[in-house]
């Protein structure tokens, strides 16, 4: 038994010396997530607010596309760094899937640095839009924090259906609070899916330094489809983040718990359905893609 404890012992403390768990290697993921998640929900979010309030963006195709790039600029800059999960839900999704290349100890590192640049993206959006989210209420005759801000709230946070295509009364005739989370979950799901097929190396001769743009496509395709129904959250940390500054922004209620109290669905739905499209890669793709190698190898 004592050669045992000894053994498990020293192989527990090797593996507390990864690079990862040193400071150094600590410091920089926490760096690259924030930064990332900054860099991707500013850009998203703005593009929103240019949307809503300014009109600047003529489509929800138009969104999408913006969103497409913000998320492959975040990934360019800080793969190398962190791997760029930049959302809670995919960094669940590798601490279960891909255990070999992420830790699960480094979870809450991850997380905290991804709400932390959310939430600085937030207030971003809000120091460059503000006074013009605030005519926009004004002239729209919108009380902040009343019923029906989440017109204006929604540069922030996220809400079903969108209140920019089917107004703020229709909530239970288009889309349950049960249906947003299932969209939520399944949008994230096929995300989820895209990443892990499209990182995964014996993939990278067909993607090779494609696997951040790409990946932001997905991400940009799944808002085109589904936005009209719940905003396309796809990430917990993109909505909690900028809600909780609208929250003290003046919306309040509006932004937590959300008209339906629906703003766990953007938590639970995500962090249900990265697990699940990382679940179909690793039980049935991935064997694929192994047998294809080995019949290659022949």
């Amino acid at each position: 038994m004592i050669p045992m404890v000894k053994i498990k012992y020293m192989a527990r403390a090797d593996r507390d010396e990864r690079p990862e768990f040193r400071m150094g290697g600590i410091r920089r993921r926490f760096v690259g997530e924030l930064i990332g998640t900054y860099l991707m929900v500013m850009i998203g979010t703005s593009s929103v607010a240019a949307a809503v309030i300014a009109g600047a963006q003529m489509g929800l195709w138009q969104v999408a596309v913006v969103w497409t790039l913000g998320v492959s600029l975040a990934i360019y800059a800080t793969a190398n760094i962190s791997g760029a999960h930049l959302n809670p839900a995919v960094t669940l999704a590798f601490a279960i899937f891909r255990r070999e290349d992420f830790d699960y100890r480094l979870i809450p590192i991850y997380w905290i640095a991804q709400l932390i640049g959310s939430i600085f993206a937030g207030l971003t959006v809000l120091g460059m839009f503000g006074p013009a989210i605030a005519r926009f209420e004004a002239e729209s005759g919108i009380v902040r924090g009343a019923a029906g801000s989440q017109r204006s709230a929604m540069v922030f946070g996220e809400y079903f259906p969108n209140p920019a295509i089917y107004g703020t009364e229709t909530a239970g005739a288009i889309i349950s609070p049960l249906g947003a989370l299932f969209v939520e979950g399944f949008g994230t799901a096929i995300l989820a899916l895209s990443i892990f097929a499209l990182t995964d190396k014996r993939n990278t001769g067909l993607t090779g330094n494609l696997a951040p743009l790409l990946i932001g496509a997905t991400v940009g395709v799944l808002i085109s489809l589904f936005a009209p129904l719940t905003q396309g959250g796809w990430n917990p940390a993109r909505d909690f983040g900028p809600r909780i500054v609208a929250y003290f922004a003046g919306w309040e209620g509006i932004a937590i718990p959300g008209p339906s109290e629906g703003f766990w669905i953007y938590i639970l739905g995500p962090l249900i359905g990265a697990p699940v499209g990382a679940a179909v890669h690793h039980f049935l793709l991935k064997p694929a893609l192994v047998r294809a190698a080995d019949d290659q190898g022949r």
